[in-house]
């Protein structure tokens, strides 16, 4: 049996570099709103970056990330995906500058996700688990500014989402190099299976395949 069974892969290009810009730009923008930089009353016009660049590019990317059976990026670019939409819709319909506790809420869970998803993610590549977990860390502030209505609590997430868009920027161009040249330039912290993935030979890659996600018989 084991004779006749073919297992096909296709190969694609890193999605993760678009993953990454697409967060640094909802995060730089989202930024310049909580320090002030974008007037409140453009909150309108941040939501249409949220939704229009930032929810495509993720969401893209998770997809790509599923299909190139890295379930950790894959879930990470997903959940921030579907969570700059969520806050994209509220500045749309909430008037400007208000607070909502329902908002505060669901990035309370969404900073919980990116934490457990960095950790894991942290098992194989150092660098964008870095990025989940500074994700993480943004989005509890925010939550914490959305419960309170503490401004402090915003400008300490608006300087948070600069860091955070400082590691996405790097992170993108990071894999974009890699993608390129097909090895590291910049370091992305590679280990255990995320170094193999880089530098094993086909043999090492492929040989826990027949118990990967969508090749078993059950998830």
């Amino acid at each position: 049996m084991r004779e006749r069974v073919t297992i096909s892969l296709r190969p694609i290009g890193a999605p993760t570099a678009l993953g990454f810009f697409g967060l640094a730009a909802a995060t730089f923008v989202l930024s310049g709103l909580q320090l002030s930089w974008i007037p409140v009353t453009d909150g309108r016009n941040v939501a249409y970056v949220l939704v229009g660049f930032a929810f495509v590019a993720q969401m893209v990317a998770s997809v790509f990330s599923f299909l190139a059976r890295d379930g950790a990026a894959g879930t990470a670019m997903g959940v921030l995906a579907l969570s700059w939409l969520v806050v994209g819709l509220v500045l749309l319909t909430a008037p400007p500058g208000s607070t909502s506790d329902a908002l505060g809420m669901f990035l309370l869970f969404t900073a919980a996700a990116m934490a457990l998803t960095g950790l894991t993610t942290a098992l194989g590549k150092l660098v964008p688990a870095a990025v989940f977990v500074t994700a993480s860390v943004r989005f509890a502030l925010v939550a914490i500014y959305e419960l309170t209505m503490d401004g402090a609590w915003k400008d300490a997430a608006g300087v948070v989402g600069l860091v955070l868009f400082a590691l996405a920027m790097y992170a993108a161009w990071a894999v974009q190099f890699e993608d390129a040249l097909g090895k590291s330039v910049l370091p992305l912290g590679r280990h255990r299976k995320g170094k193999r993935a880089v530098t094993g030979s086909l043999l090492e890659q492929f040989k826990e395949l027949s118990t990967e996600p969508g090749v078993r018989a059950q998830l």
